[in-house]
């Protein structure tokens, strides 16, 4: 039997899109079905990203959930780039594209495997940290701009105790941990609270103790992005910009680091310990 193209990222999007307008209009598939013609069978692979709906299909779609521009000028050139794998932009004074799609496909994941070198994973951070950190990394955005992630990063971790959870695993290298990020009372307050974090049952993790030596994390950070009934998404955050990675090869290298490096990394519970002791030494 022939094997069904992955669906980009790209067109993840679209579909997405298309799911939260259907529901913002209360409509159901039949309703949409009746109004535009579109079989229901059809629109549901649409909104699942199993087919790329032709262009008068989305304008109609469009049509009749009131959308205007210019979200229907976005909408309908995702649908042109849809057939493009991969993503790769650099940074920009506003919320960059890419970090949008990424929250859009967190809230969406079932399962998220964060790796992160120097930094306490996003969705583990406390303000006062995030407040430090992102102006931290990025100079140059002004005061309003770093208030806008700020304020964004604080609303992704809704992902953690919604009533279906993400399950989320956390790797962070131990230098992650040592760096006085805002000071050595904001520290504190961020080992104390991942502390707390690392109890709830859908949040698993793991510290890469310095006496590991040499790890395939070192490089950078990467995040593995699992859904319930669509292929795995890698994201890559750097320097260069950020990156969606979709080839299979590439996944599957990703998911072998991923694994390696909890083979490596302290079990949660010694993991807890060390947070808990290098708090102490904050305090």
């Amino acid at each position: 039997m022939p094997v069904r193209p992955r669906p980009t990222v790209r067109l993840r999007r679209l579909a997405g899109a298309l799911r939260r307008l259907r529901a913002t209009k209360s409509l159901s598939r039949e309703d949409v079905s009746e109004a535009t013609g579109i079989n229901t069978a059809t629109l549901y692979r649409i909104e699942t990203a199993r087919v790329r709906p032709q262009a008068r299909t989305l304008a109609a779609l469009l049509t009749l959930y009131g959308v205007e521009e210019p979200e229907r000028t976005q909408l309908m050139q995702l649908l042109k780039e849809s057939g493009q794998a991969g993503w790769l932009r650099a940074y920009t004074d506003e919320l960059p594209e890419e970090y949008s799609a990424y929250i859009e496909f967190e809230q969406e994941a079932l399962s998220v495997w964060n790796y992160e070198s120097l930094y306490v994973p996003g969705l583990l951070q406390t303000e006062a940290y995030m407040r430090a950190a992102i102006p931290g990394g990025m100079p140059s955005l002004t005061r309003e701009e770093v208030e806008r992630r700020v304020q964004v990063r604080m609303e992704r971790q809704a992902v953690l105790d919604r009533d279906q959870p993400l399950k989320f695993w956390a790797i962070c290298d131990e230098a992650a941990l040592h760096r006085l990020v805002g000071g050595a009372g904001v520290m504190r307050e961020q080992l104390e609270h991942l502390v707390d974090v690392a109890e709830l049952p859908n949040v698993t993790l793991q510290v890469i103790p310095f006496d590991v030596g040499a790890h395939p994390g070192m490089p950078g950070s990467f995040i593995v992005l699992n859904f319930a009934d669509n292929p795995t998404v890698v994201y890559v955050d750097s320097m260069a910009g950020d990156l969606f990675i979709e080839e299979e090869a590439d996944i599957r290298r990703y998911t072998a680091f991923y694994e390696h490096l909890r083979a490596v990394a302290a079990h949660p519970t010694a993991s807890t310990r060390l947070i808990r002791k290098l708090s102490e030494r904050l305090t």
